[in-house]
């Protein structure tokens, strides 16, 4: 078995991975990443970029048609072949040669195949053709795999063989009814787009749609699908599916209500992708969402570091399920394990009067800790208390986590 020796080795070369990759080379390590679908991952060719171009005609058309004067000039609906030929062209048709070239430009290997630990510090990487290599890491082995789409456990629904997030962005046709289970971000941002594509779009969510946001943006989501032509049903549960011979998918509701489609999309929340990667090897169950600390390390059961030389970022450690906040993580990986590759020190310490309960002093040593001193300006001239600090919450992943790592030292 061919062997390759590299600093750090990233287990997926999504936008999370690369950027982590990235990071580290230009702290001075050496990198490989390791990648068994396409280099750019979900974002490039499955979700953000198809799914925004696929939103683009319609919203702008909507837009021409309220405008006085651009209203009068539009005479017809979308070319559906052109917006479709137009998403296919930001998904780079599929293609990754561009993201590769990004990658040799930058110094950073790439290995392609199932990437699995096997032991510390190594991965072992299956291609296609079932030739395996061995990858054995100096530094750190960072897992950034993503997520994919969550099946919910109904009756029928798998055998159905139900479009997800992937096939809704990726669709060769627009089918003439769409039914969605769903009311998160995915059903609704595809509701829009198959809705203005001229989909009759069924939307079937247990609860008020995006639910997580205030309650008043999933009314106005609401009301904007079902002016689009969408029916919206909120409270609808799904209790079986089945699909017909002739490719029609029939929907039984909980409450014994039927919907027929063409097509079914289930956007009901995200599974990570941690199900063979081998995380037994490092004390880790596989298939479950990846603990981390403020570093990103990942944290085994005990509670403490699996190892010490195991990173995760992005969807993965499930802090954040959002791209911008990958890169944002991948970024402060990379400078953990650059700061701990050269064995650069950190501390930090805060002197309390007791007696007022405020800051009146502090110190801190490392890399990056300049951005910390205007903050503990503040608190030490404006005698910010103690008790409020703590409402002050530090984003994560940030140096500025600091704070909190003191305070909790310090106790309420």
């Amino acid at each position: 078995m061919d062997t390759f020796s590299y600093d750090v080795i990233v287990i997926g070369a999504g936008p999370v991975g690369e950027n982590v990759a990235d990071r580290v080379v230009r702290g001075g390590l050496t990198a490989a990443v390791v990648e068994r679908e396409l280099v750019g991952g979900e974002c490039s060719y499955w979700a953000c970029m198809p799914t925004k171009a696929l939103l683009r005609s319609g919203s702008s058309l909507r837009a021409a048609r309220s405008l006085p004067g651009a209203r009068e000039a539009v005479t017809g609906g979308l070319d559906v072949a052109a917006v479709l030929r137009r998403r296919d062209s930001f998904a780079s048709h599929w293609a990754d040669d561009g993201q590769v070239s990004w990658l040799d430009s930058a110094g950073i290997a790439l290995h392609r195949g199932q990437g699995r630990i096997a032991a510390e510090r190594t991965v072992e990487v299956t291609g296609e053709d079932g030739a395996t290599v061995r990858l054995t890491a100096r530094h750190a082995v960072v897992v950034a795999t993503g997520s994919s789409a969550l099946l919910p456990d109904i009756a029928g629904l798998r055998e159905a063989a139900p479009w997800t997030s992937r096939e809704a962005a990726a669709a060769r046709t627009v089918p003439g009814r769409l039914a969605i289970i769903g009311g998160g971000v995915v059903a609704t941002e595809m509701a829009t787009a198959y809705a203005s594509l001229g989909s009759a779009v069924t939307l079937l969510a247990r609860e008020a749609l995006l639910p997580s946001a205030e309650s008043f943006a999933g009314a106005h989501v609401t009301e904007a699908l079902r002016a689009a032509g969408a029916s919206v049903h909120v409270g609808a549960e799904v209790a079986a599916v089945t699909r017909d011979a002739d490719g029609t998918v029939r929907l039984t509701l909980t409450g014994g209500d039927r919907v027929e489609a063409d097509e079914l999309l289930v956007a009901v929340g995200r599974t990570p992708n941690t199900h063979d990667l081998g995380l037994d090897r490092a004390g880790l169950k596989p298939g479950a969402w990846l603990t981390v600390d403020d570093t990103l390390r990942v944290i085994g059961e005990d509670g403490t570091p699996a190892g010490g030389w195991l990173y995760a970022a992005g969807d993965v450690n499930h802090r954040a399920l959002l791209t911008h906040q990958g890169k944002y993580q991948a970024r402060a990986a990379g400078d953990a394990i650059v700061a701990r590759a050269q064995g650069e020190p950190v501390e930090a310490r805060m002197v309390v009067d007791e007696d007022r309960r405020v800051i009146v002093g502090f110190t801190v040593v490392g890399p990056d800790v300049a951005e910390l001193l205007h903050a503990a300006t503040v608190a030490i001239t404006g005698e910010v208390p103690l008790d409020r600090l703590w409402h002050a919450v530090p984003a994560y992943p940030t140096v500025s986590e600091v704070w909190l790592r003191l305070l909790e030292a310090y106790g309420r």
